[in-house]
């Protein structure tokens, strides 16, 4: 079968690949030549793509289930809260790439991951410091167009706020990938999606849209909003 990409939908910088291995989501290569960990790179019309796992990135599910983020463009600045060894963020780098991601990771291990991937792709800025205290990193990051958060952390949405109002930009984009069971194991996952929703739109975040993500991710919803400051 003869692969075909294409911009999928409206998510500016995400392409749907059509070829041998079905239909997969991915991103125009910035490092062309070189995978970051171990995904698949596809030609096509003189460019090279990589394969965007939905199986691997909240963000990616996100997208392919109908999420579209209008705050991930390729001039946005980012800040990526839970950037882990980077797989998501090195995605984000391709679509972004002609802005910048402040990428928060705070355990040792993984950190040392997103350093090597920060040398290669120089619109990565990696920040070793713990999310629950933006201050530590305020002499650091800007004003930005859009804050991610993935950590799993009971307090996941307060972290996820505190970073908003110190750091988004008035009509600025937000997304959380809600983890149910890091928020409650007695309570069951659509009654913490309602909570944490609540929670957020009372805090501030407005225009609110939703997607289960469970089936590639368990017991997680991801909510992206708008912040007008």
């Amino acid at each position: 079968m003869e692969i075909d990409v294409r911009q999928f939908k409206k998510q500016k910088g995400v392409y749907s690949v059509k070829g041998i291995m079905g239909v997969s989501l991915a991103t125009e290569n910035r490092l062309p030549g070189f995978s970051v960990y171990g995904e698949r790179l596809i030609d096509f019309k003189g460019k090279e793509y990589r394969e965007f796992s939905h199986k691997r990135s909240k963000i990616a599910s996100s997208i392919l289930m109908g999420l579209n983020i209008d705050a991930l463009k390729p001039d946005s600045k980012v800040l990526y809260l839970g950037a882990s060894t980077g797989t998501t963020v090195s995605h984000v780098s391709d679509i972004v790439h002609l802005g910048l991601i402040y990428a928060v990771e705070f355990a040792p291990r993984p950190m040392r991951d997103l350093l090597e991937l920060a040398s290669l792709r120089t619109n990565i800025v990696p920040i070793h410091a713990d999310a629950r205290h933006p201050e530590l990193y305020s002499d650091v990051v800007d004003g930005v167009d859009f804050v991610y958060a993935d950590v799993a952390q009971p307090n996941q949405s307060e972290i996820f706020m505190e970073n908003v109002k110190a750091f988004l930009r008035p009509n600025g984009g937000a997304m959380i990938s809600i983890k149910a069971r890091s928020i409650s194991q007695a309570k069951a996952p659509e009654q913490v999606f309602k909570e944490e929703e609540k929670y957020l739109e009372q805090k501030g975040l407005k225009d609110l849209k939703k997607v289960n993500i469970s089936k590639y991710h368990k017991d997680h919803m991801s909510i992206y909003g708008t912040w007008f400051g």
